[in-house]
C-alpha cells in the first residue's frame, strides 16, 4: 500500500496556502531528456523553462513542492548576492561582477512577470527597504547607493530618520535605503504556482521520490530513487541538482561547499489593519545591516511575519518563539502582549564565501546551491541559467561557475564548532 506524503512543515504559510493534492511517486523506470533533483524555487524554475524550450523533463522531490527553504523563507526579493557587489568583485573582477549584478536585476524582473504570466496568486507587494541601526551603517547605505548608481540601477532613495519615524514606528532605525524594485511576497505560495505552471508545460513531477544515487556513462545518466516502499529510475542525457542543503549523501562533492544553517520566524497574531499600516508606513520589507539581521514585512491580513534569529551550531531545540519574540520586541515594543500564532524554521544553505555556488560535477551533471539566505529571486534565474547551459548556451551560467568556493574547513567533526566560533565575533561586531 501506498504511504502518505509527509505534508508541509507547520508554518503561517502552510496555513494560508492552498495545497493541491500530492504528486504519485516514481515507481518504475521511466526516460527524459532532463532530470531535475529538487522541486523548490530553483528546480521548479529550471524544469518550468526546459519544458518550455520542448525538453521532456522529470522533476524529483524527496518531500513535498516547497517543504524546504523555498516554501518557508522571509519572502523578501530583491537583487544582487548575499555577499555584496564590493565583496564579489574582488572574486571575480568588475567586469564579471558587473555582469552578475545585471543578471540578479533581471531575476526580480523574471519573478515578476512569472507572476503576471501564470496568474500566480502569492500576495506581492512592491518596496523593499534596508535600515541602519549604528552611526557606521548610515554610511553604509549612502556607499551602497552610489554603487547601485554606478551599476545604473535608478530610483533607490535615502530616507533619514524623521521621514523613516514616520514609516516606521520605531525608534531603533537611523536612516533606510527604499527600493521600490524589490519587494515581498508568500514563497510557498508563489513556489506551488510555479510547479504549477511547470507540470501545465510538460513538466512529471514525482513527490516523496529520493534520488539516493545515480551514475554516469558517457552521455547518459541514471538516476535510481526511492519513496513509498518502490524503486524507481530516470535514464537521462542532463541531471540537475537543485536540492541545496537537503540533498545530503547524493553529492558528497557539494555538501562539503554548503553548511546548512537554521533559520527561524514568528508571525503574529492579526494586528487589523490600521496597526499593521502603523508598524511599516509604505508596506515595503524591511531588513536591517548586521550580520545576524533582522527581517520583517507585514502580511496580506495584517500580521507581522519577523525572522531575526539564525542557528549555526545545528542545535534546533532552543526557546526559539522566545528568542525571536525578544528580537521584535526591541524593534516594535508595542507589540508586548501580542500573541504569536505562527512559529517555524528550517535549513538554507550558506557557502563560505556567501557567492551562490553554480557548477558541473560531470559535463551533464549541473547543480546549483548556496544562495545563501538571499536566493527568492535568485533561484529563478538560476533555474533559467542552468536550462541554458543544458540546451548549449552556458556562459551566463559559467558567470557564476568561475566563482571560486573553498570547502568548509574540519570535516564532518569541526566544521561547526569552527562557524559557531567564527560567528562570535561577526554577533559582536554587530553590536559596536
Amino acid at each position: 500500500m501506498p504511504q502518505p506524503l509527509a505534508s508541509h512543515p507547520e508554518s503561517y504559510y502552510s496555513a494560508t496556502a492552498p495545497i493541491p493534492a500530492g504528486a504519485p511517486p516514481l515507481a518504475a523506470p521511466i526516460t527524459a531528456d532532463v532530470c531535475v533533483v529538487g522541486a523548490g524555487l530553483a528546480g521548479c524554475s529550471a524544469a518550468l523553462h526546459l519544458a518550455e524550450r520542448g525538453y521532456k523533463v522529470v522533476l524529483l522531490e524527496e518531500q513535498r513542492v516547497g517543504w524546504g527553504a523555498s516554501g518557508r523563507n522571509g519572502g523578501q526579493v530583491l537583487p544582487g548576492i548575499a555577499k555584496g557587489q564590493a565583496a564579489l568583485e574582488r572574486l571575480v573582477g568588475p567586469a564579471d561582477a558587473r555582469a552578475i549584478w545585471g543578471i540578479t536585476v533581471e531575476a526580480v524582473k523574471l519573478l515578476r512577470e512569472r507572476i503576471a504570466r501564470y496568474g500566480i496568486e502569492c500576495d506581492w507587494v512592491d518596496g523593499h527597504m534596508q535600515v541602519a541601526n549604528r552611526q557606521r551603517q548610515i554610511a553604509e547605505l549612502a556607499t551602497e547607493q552610489e554603487a547601485l548608481a554606478r551599476l545604473g540601477y535608478a530610483g533607490t532613495r535615502l530616507i533619514e530618520q524623521g521621514e523613516l519615524q514616520g514609516l516606521l514606528a520605531t525608534r531603533r532605525y537611523l536612516a533606510g535605503l527604499y527600493d521600490p524594485g524589490g519587494g515581498h511576497l508568500h514563497p510557498l505560495r508563489y513556489t506551488l504556482g510555479l510547479a504549477r505552471a511547470a507540470q501545465s508545460a510538460g513538466v512529471m513531477l514525482y513527490e516523496g521520490t529520493r534520488a539516493s544515487d545515480y551514475t554516469v556513462a558517457g552521455t547518459t545518466v541514471r538516476v535510481r530513487t526511492t519513496g513509498a516502499g518502490a524503486t524507481g529510475e530516470v535514464r537521462c542525457q542532463h541531471l540537475l541538482l537543485a536540492g541545496n542543503a537537503y540533498l545530503g549523501s547524493l553529492a558528497p562533492a557539494l555538501a562539503r561547499k554548503i553548511m546548512a544553517v537554521g533559520t527561524y520566524i514568528i508571525a503574529t497574531e492579526p494586528l487589523g489593519e490600521a496597526r499593521a499600516r502603523e508598524l511599516i508606513g509604505n508596506n515595503a520589507a524591511v531588513s536591517d545591516l548586521n550580520w545576524i539581521i533582522d527581517y520583517f514585512r507585514r502580511s496580506a491580513d495584517h500580521r507581522l511575519l519577523f525572522g531575526g534569529r539564525v542557528s549555526y551550531s545545528g542545535i534546533e531545540h532552543f526557546e526559539v518563539v522566545g528568542a525571536t519574540q525578544a528580537r521584535m520586541l526591541r524593534v516594535y515594543p508595542q507589540l508586548a502582549g501580542t500573541r504569536i500564532e505562527y512559529h517555524w524554521g528550517g535549513y538554507v544553505d550558506i557557502t563560505m564565501n556567501r557567492a551562490p555556488n553554480f557548477g558541473r560535477l560531470e559535463p551533464n551533471v549541473w547543480y546549483l546551491q548556496g544562495f545563501s539566505g538571499h536566493g527568492v529571486a535568485l533561484t529563478g534565474i538560476a533555474g533559467v541559467l542552468a536550462a541554458e547551459a543544458i540546451a548549449g548556451s552556458a556562459e551566463r551560467f559559467d558567470l557564476f561557475a568561475r566563482i571560486a568556493h573553498r570547502d568548509f574547513p574540519g570535516g564532518a567533526a569541526l566544521r561547526r564548532p569552527a562557524l559557531v566560533l567564527a560567528m562570535l565575533w561577526f554577533r559582536l561586531r554587530d553590536l559596536l
